[in-house]
C-alpha cells in the first residue's frame, strides 16, 4: 500500500541519497547516495520502502534514532520538490538533513562531510537548494572526475558505471554508510572530525 504524499510521521533525522531511477543508471557514479542510503536500510533491517514525496520513503531505527530514508524518484535535476516535500511534512530544521552524493572534486574514495556549502556544480545540489537553501548538511563521495571540463563529456562521466572494481566500489559504500552512520549517532561536528580526519 503506497504512503500518502504526506503520512504523519514523526522523524529525528531524514537522510536522502541521491541518483537517477530505473535499472539504466543502478550502479553509476551518480547514484552513489542512492547505493548509501540502501546500504543503510540494509545493515538496520530498515522496512521496505514505499512510494512517498516523489521518491522511495522509509523510516527505521538507526543508533537510537528514528531516521527517516528518502531516494527521490525525479530525475537528479528535479531532486528538490522530493526533499522538500518530505522536509515540509516531516517538519525538520535543515541542520536535521544529510543528502548524500556523488562528487567529481574528490578523489575515488574520499569522503567528506559538511554542514553546507555550494552545489559544486552538481545539479541533484542545486535543485534541492534552489527549493530549501543550502544550509544542510551533506556527505559527499568522492567519484573522481573526468580528463575534460566539458560539461557533456562530465555528465557523461557521472552517468555511467563506476570503472573500479565490484569490491572496490562496495568497500567505497562500506566506508560512506559508516560516516552516515556517525553523524546519527554523533551530530555534524564529531562525526565530521572522524570521517573527514
Amino acid at each position: 500500500m503506497a504512503l500518502r504524499s504526506q503520512p504523519h510521521r514523526h522523524a529525528d533525522l531524514l537522510v536522502v541519497g541521491l541518483g537517477n531511477p530505473g535499472p539504466a543508471y543502478e550502479n553509476t557514479r551518480h547514484n552513489a547516495g542512492y547505493l548509501v542510503v540502501h546500504e543503510l536500510a540494509r545493515r538496520h533491517g530498515v522496512p521496505r520502502a514505499k512510494r512517498g514525496y516523489e521518491g522511495r520513503f522509509a523510516m527505521g531505527r538507526i543508533a537510537g534514532r528514528d531516521v527517516a530514508l528518502l531516494q527521490p524518484t525525479t530525475w537528479m535535476n528535479d531532486s528538490g520538490r522530493s526533499v522538500a516535500a518530505a522536509l515540509r511534512a516531516l517538519k525538520l530544521p535543515l541542520e536535521r538533513l544529510l543528502v548524500v552524493h556523488d562528487h567529481i572534486d574528490l578523489p575515488f574514495g574520499r569522503l567528506r562531510l559538511a554542514p553546507g556549502g555550494g552545489s559544486g556544480g552538481h545539479n541533484g545540489l542545486k535543485s534541492v537548494m534552489g527549493l530549501i537553501g543550502a544550509d544542510f548538511h551533506r556527505l559527499r563521495v568522492g567519484v573522481d572526475r573526468p580528463a575534460s571540463y566539458d560539461p557533456d563529456v562530465v555528465a557523461d562521466y557521472v552517468t555511467a558505471p563506476f570503472a573500479e572494481s565490484r569490491t572496490e566500489v562496495e568497500e567505497l559504500v562500506a566506508r560512506a554508510t559508516d560516516a552516515v552512520e556517525l553523524w546519527i549517532e554523533l551530530g555534524m561536528d564529531e562525526a565530521a572530525t572522524r570521517v573527514n580526519g
